[in-house]
């Protein structure tokens, strides 16, 4: 005979809602369309939107991308950042987001993250993945944060597992590039029960980068 389900087992998130998060070094504010100029300004520096694995805006597109956050976030499946670098400043040097948030299986994923050439290979990418998956965990109550990439974005991948994160497969054909071209995606997980090792391991090498 079938078991029923128990439907009580998990209590739903609550509907996710804007916050500023800040510490070692960076804060990430809720996004906003006066925000637009300053990513402008970050994608500029690199070229960003020439790389074919990034989600950064061509020139003159950085209003319509930031609508189109704000819309995901009116739908509450999304949930976008800018990120200041403390350390020069507050200067905006990128964006981030909480998407694809299913509230029923108390999960969220982490992408659409791009940095300023200038900030790249810096403290604020590890700063930022430690703000956002504290905010996920202890916080929020998530039970897994996830990630998604190109399976030609060898670097992501490789900067997703540094995180602790556990390659789940491939969806394949699932999007397009921005040049058009078909996109297999590698999916990426952490778990709450990771959590606590992958912490130490981001706080260690915060703290090596501090030296």
């Amino acid at each position: 005979m079938p078991v029923a389900l128990d439907r009580d087992a998990i209590a739903p998130l609550a509907p996710l809602q804007p916050v500023v998060l800040e510490g070692h070094g960076v804060r990430l504010e809720p996004l906003r369309l006066d925000h637009a100029p300053e990513l402008e300004h970050c994608a500029a520096d690199g070229e960003l939107w020439r790389l074919r694995f990034t989600s950064a805006p061509a020139p003159g597109q950085a209003a319509a991308y930031v609508e189109a956050a704000l819309r995901g976030a009116a739908e509450q499946h999304m949930l976008p950042f800018v990120v200041r670098d403390l350390g020069r400043g507050g200067d905006v040097v990128g964006t981030t987001r909480y998407h694809d948030i299913l509230l029923a299986t108390r999960r969220v994923e982490i992408g659409y993250t791009w940095y300023a050439l200038s900030a790249q290979r810096t403290h604020v990418n590890t700063a930022c993945k430690l703000l956002l998956l504290t905010h996920a965990f202890n916080t929020l109550g998530c039970l897994v944060v996830g990630w998604r990439t190109d399976n030609f974005n060898f670097a992501s991948q490789r900067a997703i597992e540094r995180l602790g994160a556990r390659r789940d497969g491939i969806i394949r054909g699932n999007a397009l590039r921005r040049d058009g071209t078909l996109r297999d995606t590698v999916m990426y997980s952490l778990a709450a029960g990771e959590w606590p090792q992958s912490r130490a391991h981001l706080r260690w090498r915060l703290a090596q980068a501090a030296r």
